[in-house]
C-alpha cells in the first residue's frame, strides 16, 4: 500500500498544561492513524472527487415520483470500523437530491439547508445496504426528504436521515 508523504508545513499546537502527557500522545496517535498528517494525493485533489468515490459504489434500483431506492456495498473507501459517518452523509445527500428532483422542476435550483442523521447501528465491511429515499413534503419553497439505510441481509435499520432543500429560482442574468 502506498503511503502519502507527511505534511511539509507543521502547524504549531498548543497543549493545555493540565492535560496528562499520555492523553496528548493518544490524541496525536489517533490523528496520525486517521491520516491527518498526510497530504492529499494528486488524483483526489480535484473538484468533486468525493462524488466519484461515492458514485462508484451507489447503484440505483428504482426511481418513482417522490421515491428512489438504491443499493450500496460497503467497500474500503467508505469505511472507518463500519460505514463512515461522512460516507453516510454523502450518500444520503446524493439520494435525497435525486429524490427531490423527481418532484421539483428543473426551473428551480435546490439548496441543501439541513441534513440530519441518526446513527442506529453499523454497516460492516462488505455489507449490502438498501437505501430508500422518499419525499416527506414538497411545497412551493422547500422539499423535505427522508432517506433510510437498511442492511439487506437482516432488514435492520442502520441510519435514518432527513434532508431539507430550499427551492431557489434560477437567475436569468
Amino acid at each position: 500500500m502506498a503511503t502519502a508523504k507527511e505534511s511539509p508545513t507543521p502547524v504549531a499546537t498548543t497543549v493545555a498544561q493540565d492535560l496528562p502527557p499520555e492523553y496528548h500522545k493518544a490524541v496525536v496517535l489517533f490523528f496520525k492513524h486517521m491520516g491527518v498528517l498526510q497530504t492529499i494525493k494528486p488524483q483526489h485533489n480535484v473538484k468533486d472527487s468525493f462524488s466519484n468515490l461515492v458514485g462508484g459504489v451507489l447503484k440505483v434500483v428504482s426511481v418513482d415520483r417522490g421515491k428512489i431506492s438504491c443499493l450500496v456495498k460497503v467497500k474500503a473507501p467508505l469505511l472507518l470500523w463500519g460505514m463512515h459517518g461522512g460516507s453516510v452523509a454523502a450518500v444520503a445527500e446524493r439520494v435525497a437530491t435525486a429524490c427531490a428532483r423527481t418532484v421539483v422542476g428543473e426551473d428551480k435550483n435546490l439548496f441543501l439547508g439541513e441534513l440530519g442523521i441518526s446513527y442506529l447501528s453499523s454497516a460492516p465491511h462488505n455489507a449490502e445496504v438498501i437505501i430508500d429515499g422518499s419525499v416527506v413534503r414538497s411545497g412551493r419553497n422547500l422539499t423535505v426528504v427522508a432517506v433510510n439505510f437498511r442492511l439487506k441481509e437482516s432488514g435492520r435499520l442502520a441510519y435514518m436521515t432527513r434532508a431539507t432543500f430550499y427551492h431557489m429560482p434560477i437567475s436569468s442574468l
